[in-house]
């Protein structure tokens, strides 16, 4: 029996990186998988690779008429929400961040984890139970590895992941976090601050250790939502490397 034969999985940001090896990782677990991504043709690609085994839903996570396609596309049940999509903000610094990067940045990587957290828990309760994973970083541990923007955003999925564990941990939910650190995908962009290029950009060669693989990641979520980790609830894996010991 494949592990989440017969549940149904949701899954942000799956049309590159970490989101698209999980998808393809869930479906090959026998899950029924709804992935969504902003770039459509990407989504095309997963599908076709993925033999019919996921259901894509294209569109901008951090609009509601995309959650409530995406809720639809899922229902009648759901089994559990990988929180996956996310943005970088240039290494920014709070003197530096412009309005247009930061409510970007906080809209992609911390409302829409909200927004369809809150529009899939009912689901989640109807079946009985479920599993969210949410993507945070290593910059939702430190202040030193990414702008202003990215790491408020990163420190709030955190938070956002303990308030939701603990209230809806004794009704069957588990909610966790994953903190990365370097990750071969898709999602690079060059720093915009000299401040940044000094202080962060100095301090990446010594610390970085090498990048994971989206595969890696992906096995890290599917741990997290599996009854392997049915005591896991509210935590923050660091998924980095060693950084986090540094």
């Amino acid at each position: 029996m494949k592990r989440f034969q017969g549940k149904t999985a949701i899954v942000t940001g799956a049309g590159s990186g970490i989101g698209r090896a999980t998808a393809l990782a869930f479906a090959r677990q026998g899950a029924r998988v709804i992935a969504t991504d902003i770039n459509a043709a990407a989504l095309e690609k997963l599908a076709a690779e993925a033999d019919g085994l996921v259901e894509i839903v294209p569109g901008d996570i951090t609009r509601q008429e995309t959650v409530d396609a995406v809720v639809a596309s899922a229902s009648p049940h759901v089994e559990i929400l990988a929180n996956i999509a996310g943005i970088m903000d240039g290494f920014l610094p709070l003197g530096e961040v412009d309005d247009g990067t930061w409510d970007k940045v906080i809209a992609v990587n911390l409302t829409a984890i909200m927004r369809l957290s809150r529009a899939t828990i009912p689901l989640m309760l109807a079946a009985g139970g479920g599993a969210i994973v949410n993507i945070s970083s290593e910059a939702g541990l430190r202040g030193s590895a990414a702008g202003a923007a990215y790491t408020a955003a990163k420190h709030g999925v955190i938070g956002l992941t303990k308030s939701a564990a603990f209230m809806y941990g004794p009704q069957g939910i588990r909610v966790n976090a994953i903190a990365p650190g370097p990750v071969t995908t898709g999602m690079h962009e060059p720093m915009r601050s000299g401040l940044a290029g000094e202080r962060i950009g100095a301090l990446m060669p010594v610390i970085l250790p090498p990048s994971a693989s989206a595969e890696s990641l992906a096995s890290n979520v599917l741990w997290l939502a599996s009854e392997q980790a049915e005591n896991i609830n509210g935590i923050v894996l660091p998924s980095d490397g060693g950084w986090s010991a540094a």
